[in-house]
């Protein structure tokens, strides 16, 4: 699934909440401290190849620290109506489209 976009987060670890993780994991990939706000959706998904995957999307409209991309081949931050633009991962699909039309936020 290499070149496609996706959300950052991660693997929850024992003990975390999904808030807690996400917060680890968003100072780990991009550098900042995040403040997690409300759950917007959890879905799971099943791949053909048959993994499957549980996520959990949060609301993050406060952060500090300079951002810097320590992870993944590139980050933009664009407009909801303009994420279909781009080729997300097959889990991310629906919630993409529930985003660009104001769905969910």
């Amino acid at each position: 699934m290499a070149l496609q976009w996706e959300f950052p987060g991660g693997k929850i670890e024992p003990g975390e909440t999904a808030e807690q993780a996400l917060a680890r994991e968003l100072h780990e990939e991009l550098a900042i401290e995040a403040t997690i706000g409300p759950r917007v959706t959890h879905l799971r998904h099943n791949y053909r190849h048959g993994g499957a995957v549980d996520l959990q999307f949060f609301v993050v409209r406060e952060f500090s620290g300079d951002l810097q991309n320590r992870i993944f081949a590139q980050v933009v931050w664009v407009r909801l109506e303009e994420l279909p633009n781009y080729d997300f991962l097959a889990a991310d699909r629906g919630l993409i489209k529930d985003l660009a039309v104001g769905k969910l936020l």
